[in-house]
């Protein structure tokens, strides 16, 4: 794969660098869309036999980690987050009409989508605290709201998104939001700006701030039905989370074997830096935290097919801290092996380990599922 994958790859940053936007459609993307489609190799996420390859969680991994060692990979093969999440919830939770309309089309790989959940105004590691509004006007919805962190919403080819907001604050905590499915085109969405990630701007697709001034939608674009929307949450959010980890065990590996290559063709003060003692270690430790981090990623999928993402909820939790962390010692490593040119655009180092520091914050932040585990871990004590 890395063959085909990596001459792609260049392929396609030397197509954004010469598109008149940053933000655009690949057609790079797209043709290697069409070969994995053609191959069979589409929409490998999904368990479900009827929209996706039947794969289970298990089986998926290790697919998911090779998809992992390139940035594009993913994509390509109609793998890729936001919309693996978005498509999950729509086989789980929409209708007919909206699986129609959205799922569809994105399954096909000819749409993208934006989770829009995150806002700028509350800690929302906490979805209890999302802010924006949903109010029943008929048989219309009227959202008002700022969201940020919309990944895809900079992209001219997202064309819907999953809405979390309040339909009633006067509701027990956990019924107050609900989901709903606001095309972007809807008069009232505007994107505010593209987001950067420690300089980076992640075109074609981008994270945006988008606003919602009397945006007003159908109620039949709920989903599940009002005050499900933290019950959907959770739902949604147990696979990505896993898939997130099993992506970045592959990037970690990417990592280890540019450290060793770089280790051995570099000699300063008349040996190579692989005969030096430290580089030695951190190559050894490299490969026992990525070992360990796979079988505990493992771990997790093979409880999730057995008794369900509910029940697998700490395991899910303990690989979120462990892959992440993993990854950034890993590229860390990497990037002082290669001196200078680990943190310029020479090598995908860089890039990288933005990545791997991005995502101890996305899907939840490092101490909100620490603090889930030792919960979990107290309740078998009594507490």
């Amino acid at each position: 794969m890395d063959e085909v994958i990596y001459p792609n790859e260049r392929r396609y940053e030397e197509e954004l660098a010469a598109a008149p936007s940053r933000f655009y459609v690949s057609a790079v993307m797209e043709e290697m869309k069409a070969k994995a489609r053609a191959a069979g190799l589409w929409n490998l996420f999904l368990p479900e036999s009827e929209y996706g390859a039947g794969l289970s969680n298990a089986e998926y991994a290790p697919l998911c980690e090779i998809m992992g060692r390139s940035h594009i990979a993913p994509e390509a093969f109609n793998c890729n987050a936001p919309d693996t999440g978005n498509m999950e919830t729509l086989v789980r939770y929409g209708n007919e009409e909206q699986k129609k309309r959205w799922l569809e089309p994105l399954l096909r790989g000819e749409i993208r989508s934006g989770f829009a959940m995150t806002e700028p105004g509350v800690a929302s590691s906490d979805a209890t605290n999302i802010a924006a509004r949903i109010e029943i006007d008929g048989d219309q919805y009227v959202i008002n709201g700022r969201k940020w962190w919309t990944t895809n919403g900079s992209s001219p080819r997202c064309k819907i998104l999953i809405f979390m907001g309040k339909t009633d604050p006067a509701a027990a905590k956990h019924l107050q939001q609900s989901m709903i499915l606001v095309p972007m085109d809807t008069p009232g969405v505007k994107v505010e700006r593209s987001l950067s990630v420690f300089g980076y701007d992640d075109a074609p697709h981008g994270h945006a701030e988008i606003s919602f001034t009397n945006v007003r939608v159908p109620r039949s674009n709920v989903l599940l039905g009002e005050g499900r929307g933290f019950e959907i949450a959770q739902g949604r959010l147990g696979p990505g989370r896993i898939h997130h980890c099993m992506r970045a065990i592959g990037l970690a590996e990417r990592a280890l074997e540019a450290m060793c290559e770089r280790a051995r063709s570099r000699k300063p003060f008349g040996k190579s830096l692989a005969e030096q003692g430290v580089v030695m270690e951190w190559i050894a430790n490299s490969r026992v935290e990525i070992d360990q981090a796979r079988l505990l990623t493992m771990a997790a999928a093979e409880k999730m097919d057995a008794e369900g993402n509910k029940a697998a909820q700490r395991e899910i939790a303990m690989i979120k801290v462990v892959a992440p962390n993993m990854l950034q010692n890993v590229l860390d490593r990497a990037i002082q092996t290669h001196g200078g040119a680990g943190v310029c655009q020479d090598f995908f180092l860089a890039r990288a380990w933005t990545y791997g520091r991005t995502m101890r914050i996305f899907d939840g932040p490092d101490e909100v599922h620490r603090r889930h585990i030792a919960r979990l871990e107290l309740k078998k004590h009594g507490s």
